[in-house]
């Protein structure tokens, strides 16, 4: 009886928790010095077969800039720019750094009836402000956990693997110095 309860009780915590999972495309090769600014584009919404998430990709520039304003003095969101020349030429900067977002997967399910998990999977690219070249990318994907009461979301899985990328992509690159 007490093996039963102890598996159990494993199985509904681990089942609490939600699931991330980042791939690295490009290591910085660039020096990100914190203090900085940074532009971020607003990615086009989300799908998932036939369904749009309207204001996905909105939430997404906002979570990435949550993200980045922990480390970069000036940090701003153009929300009619999805890609670098549109930033460059419709912000008013110039900026240290480009963020490009990009969401390659926003699934939006009723996890507390179905079980299903909310998925996303979106793509982040750094590019230098003065050469436009990249200088760092990532694809960060995430899974709700399945043991929720309601109020979860995909945009909930954005902000603990920005902050932990954004994070672990400066300190990188003041290490490297």
């Amino acid at each position: 009886m007490r093996v039963a309860g102890l598996i159990f009780v494993a199985a509904l915590v681990s089942g609490c928790s939600a699931t991330f999972q980042q791939n690295v495309l490009q290591e910085p090769n660039a020096r990100l010095v914190k203090g900085k600014s940074v532009a971020i584009a607003t990615p086009a919404n989300g799908w998932y077969g036939n369904t749009e998430y309207p204001g996905s990709g909105r939430m997404t520039a906002f979570a990435a800039r949550a993200a980045f304003a922990r480390f970069f003095n000036k940090s701003v969101v153009s929300v009619g720019c999805k890609d670098l020349p549109c930033l460059k030429s419709n912000t008013a900067g110039p900026f240290d750094y480009y963020v490009i977002p990009e969401i390659l997967h926003w699934e939006d399910r009723a996890t507390e009836w179905s079980g299903l998990p909310d998925k996303i999977e979106v793509k982040i690219i750094v590019y230098d402000g003065e050469t436009g070249n990249e200088v760092a990318s990532t694809l960060i994907s995430g899974q709700s956990k399945w043991a929720t009461f309601g109020g979860d979301h995909p945009q909930d899985l954005l902000p603990e693997p920005l902050n932990n990328y954004v994070e672990a992509c400066t300190r990188r690159l003041e290490t490297s110095l």
